[in-house]
């Protein structure tokens, strides 16, 4: 029996047309809407991320039908869309912006002119040194590395702990922005993190970490996985907790901080 068409000329191609739109919420503010007609989508879905809220309409639902959805959603995107806040967190402006996020805390933030762009640490805050020309994408750059620095400092004064009670250490260690995932373990062993854990409670910083490490030991989330987080860190349920409530706003802070 001949193989099925479908098969022999593929898949058909993923297309995406995409539109603004706008609901009215029940406090009065308008939000606008990235309005996303996919090929490839089943039903009418409303997400909420760093960069905004999307509707994704399936080829056939009408205009009228998404905006129906939206307006019978519109608590829950005011819900989504406050976990979201940055808390005031913008992008950093050069000898405006007085506090920068670090470990769960605002630390003060002094600006001062250098040859070249540096970020550190400096008694009770930090110090911004730029050279006299420095734009925005300096800043950000700076930025990203010194919360990179910042993240694998704490990562070294964890890590020894824990490193004797696994099979073998991670081949390497990423620090990137993930859009949804705190971490993950690929199978070559390198190990990846969220950026923005930085900016939260070390504590719950901590937890990620010692999760992703226990998939060295057990590659799923089976109760001998848990058991190996447990026995490391017993409050692995608190700081699961605090990524239920902080966590949106954590990555909304890194995103507006290095997006601008």
């Amino acid at each position: 029996m001949p193989p099925p068409l479908r098969r022999l000329i593929g898949p058909r191609p993923r297309t995406l047309l995409r539109d603004r739109t706008a609901v009215h919420l029940d406090d009065g503010r308008e939000i606008e809407i990235e309005r996303v007609r996919d090929s490839r989508a089943r039903r009418l879905r409303l997400t909420v991320g760093e960069r905004g809220a999307r509707l994704t309409l399936p080829p056939r639902a009408s205009l009228v039908s998404g905006q129906r959805f939206l307006h019978e959603h519109r608590d829950w995107l005011a819900q989504q869309l406050a976990a979201q806040d940055t808390g005031g967190v913008v992008a950093l402006v050069r000898g405006d912006s007085a506090f920068l996020p670090l470990r769960g805390e605002l630390l003060p933030l002094r600006w001062s002119e250098g040859r070249f762009a540096q970020l550190q640490c400096s008694g009770d805050g930090v110090e911004f040194r730029l050279p006299a020309r420095a734009g925005t994408s300096a800043i950000q750059r700076t930025l990203r590395d010194f919360y990179e620095a910042q993240a694998r400092a704490d990562i070294g004064r964890w890590l020894p702990r824990y490193l004797s009670g696994l099979p073998r250490a991670p081949a390497r260690i990423r620090l990137r922005p993930m859009s949804s995932q705190w971490g993950s373990l690929a199978a070559n062993g390198v190990l990846s993190l969220d950026l923005s854990l930085v900016l939260g409670a070390p504590a719950a910083f901590e937890y990620v970490l010692v999760h992703e490490l226990c998939h060295l030991v057990h590659a799923d989330h089976s109760p001998a996985f848990w058991r190996e987080v447990e026995a490391r860190c017993p409050d692995w349920r608190l700081q699961r907790a605090y990524f239920h409530a902080e966590g949106r706003r954590l990555k909304a802070r890194l995103h507006a901080l290095l997006s601008g």
